[in-house]
């Protein structure tokens, strides 16, 4: 027995993971992913199948080597996150990411994700980002007559020089947040763990229009329930099998968002 094979019994000891099929413990994190298969299809939400979103995440792991060497504490955290939140992971629809940080797993929510619990929470009519280039007209205005004003050049619109966010409320008004190029990337090297790789590098544009969607939720009036969704952004939960029916937001993150400890929700 080698050294990887080890370390992931013990692993599977630690957890009290329960046997495969076979009635072996799980050795690797497809073998865990098999395992928990139960508490997905409770997680998930109607319109999702659990073999669907198994074939999604067994999908990542071949996509991406790196997140087999995960721990399967974290890995599972990450993955039943992403069931209850009702978001796939590390698919074209850009919803949500699994990403390995050393032998940690990450959890991020993608703009696509956002947009889809921001609607989901029935408090907006209306929620967008977009990108402005700079040969585009622009202009915005901020004080007591907020405006915002964005003409897309009809040709040759150069490279992005700003993004902004749109979320008109129900019944409440429009809130708007405007960040350009350098201050994303600023942001994104000062909070983002996974800045150097992952969907930063591969798709920029919407991880800048997540953040700047962020920015602008904070002066949205939130319920407490989005609001502890949107937390769950970019942070690495360690699933317990003795506290199964624990929701995944309800634990703690081994990951403190610096930037909504500094700015707290309110609910």
């Amino acid at each position: 027995m080698d050294a990887t094979t080890n370390q992931q019994g013990a692993i599977a000891k630690s957890t009290g993971a329960a046997p495969t099929k076979r009635g072996r413990a799980p050795q690797t994190i497809r073998d865990y992913i098999k395992v928990y298969e139960k508490e997905v299809a409770k997680a998930l939400p109607s319109v999702m199948t659990p073999e669907r979103f198994t074939r999604i995440v067994t999908t990542a792991i071949t996509n991406t080597p790196k997140l087999a060497e995960c721990t399967p504490q974290s890995f599972v955290g990450a993955m039943l996150n992403c069931a209850q939140l009702g978001l796939e992971p590390n698919t074209p629809l850009g919803q949500a990411y699994l990403i390995p940080y050393g032998k940690q797993c990450q959890m991020q929510i993608g703009y696509k994700g956002l947009l889809d619990l921001a609607y989901r929470s029935g408090q907006v009519s209306t929620v967008y980002a977009e990108t402005v280039y700079e040969n585009d007209t622009f202009d915005y205005e901020l004080g007591l007559e907020p405006k915002l004003k964005h003409h897309p050049a009809m040709s040759d619109r150069g490279e992005p020089v700003y993004y902004y966010a749109v979320i008109k409320l129900k019944g409440e008004g429009v809130v708007f947040q405007v960040m350009s190029r350098d201050d994303i990337e600023k942001h994104a090297r000062k909070y983002s763990k996974s800045y150097n790789n992952g969907p930063w590098k591969t798709d920029f544009d919407a991880m800048a229009k997540k953040t700047v969607l962020k920015q602008a939720l904070k002066y949205a009036p939130l319920k407490t329930e989005f609001a502890r969704d949107v937390a769950q952004d970019d942070t690495i939960k360690h699933f317990d099998p003795h506290d199964a029916d624990m929701s995944m937001a309800d634990k703690p993150s081994d990951f403190i968002d610096v930037e909504a400890t500094e700015h707290p929700q309110e609910g």
